[in-house]
């Protein structure tokens, strides 16, 4: 059970690192006009991360904590999504401690969406952004560098029907955990 709670975990954290990459570099949708790949921008957020390939962890890990059909429905949001690299970074065991702690889980996926659509041209424009677990994260851009928080935004502006997502290298964890 372990085994399978950390790939769901890395899967999730994959596919979320891939859209937000994607959507700085628009190297994941090599077929899409606007974005540079091949996804169909009426396509949910989670459907967006999931043909990215990138976000197996986050997507694994949004499945645990029950948050797909809030990301399938209409939002709009914002997601700061970090890769599956990113997952892997984090200390060993993290993945798997979450997973076994449904409700930190939940939380810290939420500390990655804000409720509303943010581009790349307005993260600029911005100090925070309330996330939808009512946190606050700090917006720094300086030299064409954008950081959420300690998090290096690497692919910006990943549409998807019902929001944005922006890909991130580092995965955000509340202040309070």
């Amino acid at each position: 059970m372990k085994n399978k709670k950390t790939a769901i975990m890395q899967s999730i954290i994959v596919i979320t690192f891939a859209v937000v990459l994607s959507a700085f570099n628009g190297n994941v949708f090599a077929d899409c006009g606007q974005c540079g790949g091949g996804h169909d921008h009426a396509a949910d957020i989670v459907e967006v991360a999931d043909h990215a390939g990138q976000f197996k962890t986050l997507l694994a890990a949004a499945k645990a904590a029950s948050l797909v059909d809030t990301l399938k429905s209409e939002g709009p949001f914002t997601v700061f999504a970090p890769t599956d690299e990113a997952f892997a970074k984090l200390p060993a065991g993290t993945v798997e401690g979450l997973l076994a702690d449904i409700p930190k889980l939940k939380e810290i996926l939420l500390y990655h969406v804000v409720g509303k659509k943010i581009m790349a041209a307005d993260v600029l424009k911005i100090k925070t952004a309330e996330t939808a677990n009512k946190k606050t994260l700090s917006v720094k851009a300086n030299d064409a560098v954008v950081h959420i928080n300690d998090a290096k935004v690497t692919i910006t502006n990943i549409e998807a029907g019902n929001g944005v997502i922006h890909v991130i290298d580092s995965v955000l964890i509340p202040s309070n955990h």
